[in-house]
């Protein structure tokens, strides 16, 4: 079990603003239960393992964009979709990059610091921002954004476009996710994969955040445990496992 140091929990009624993550959202918004759970008392969901060669795909794709941003280049996937964009490029680029620091903003509203890491970003003859992310996959399938365990993805567009917006940028109402998928069709592996890209448009819409945002804030200013979403796995499990265990951990069978 993982567990949160203090100084990272929400202690209601506090001035200094409280450091929300794009991917706390996303818990928020699966169980309130475990946001509650994660945010104001430190107790996490277990971990899960790193998706290293998702990163590596990541890393080597910041690389390409990169040399065609020193260049001022479009990228071959550009001209491919018809997409009117070039890199942007700014000293803060690596920066809103990283991982625990990204690009914050501050909600005054709820004094929350909102902040996520985008992967890129490019700008049109507009001068708009455009949100891009890096998806990487193996599948057989046809990329799209159809299925229901990617709509997650959109909403993660959608919170970096409120973020940049709301730190002053124009930015566009499309965002683009750079999708890598690595081929199985190979005779043979020979210490290589080979990935086709896909370049897939979503058309955000932010009006949900800041409600969510809201909600976050009653629920951690809350001197009781929220309920559970009835879709979530965790506490489906917690609560199962809990019926068959006494005060003791002795099995009641």
């Amino acid at each position: 079990m993982a567990w949160t140091h203090g100084s990272r929990l929400y202690q209601p009624g506090s001035v200094v603003p409280f450091k929300v993550s794009r991917s706390k959202i996303d818990l928020f918004l699966e169980c309130p239960r475990c946001f509650y759970l994660d945010r104001r008392l430190g107790i996490s969901r277990p971990s899960m393992p790193g998706f290293s060669l998702n990163s590596a795909v990541d890393t080597l794709l910041k690389k390409e964009f990169d040399l065609l941003r020193e260049k001022g280049e479009k990228h071959e996937l550009m001209t491919r979709y018809g997409v009117d964009a070039l890199p942007f490029v700014h000293k803060d680029l690596n920066t809103w990059r990283e991982n625990f620091t990204g690009k914050q903003v501050l909600h005054e509203q709820t004094n929350f610091l909102v902040f996520g890491a985008v992967d890129d970003l490019w700008v049109n003859s507009k001068k708009e921002l455009i949100i891009v992310d890096y998806k990487s996959t193996s599948t057989e399938k046809e990329i799209s954004l159809n299925d229901q365990w990617k709509q997650g993805y959109k909403k993660q567009l959608e919170v970096y476009q409120w973020i940049f917006r709301a730190s002053g940028f124009t930015v566009s109402d499309i965002a683009y996710i750079v999708y890598a998928n690595a081929s199985k069709n190979r005779e043979e592996f020979d210490g290589k994969l080979e990935f086709a890209l896909t370049l897939l448009a979503h058309k955000g819409h932010a009006d949900w955040i800041e409600p969510t945002l809201i909600g976050m804030k009653a629920c951690l200013d809350g001197i009781e445990v929220p309920d559970a979403s009835s879709a979530c796995e965790y506490c489906t499990y917690r609560k199962k496992a809990a019926g068959y265990e006494g005060s003791q951990g002795q099995l009641l069978l």
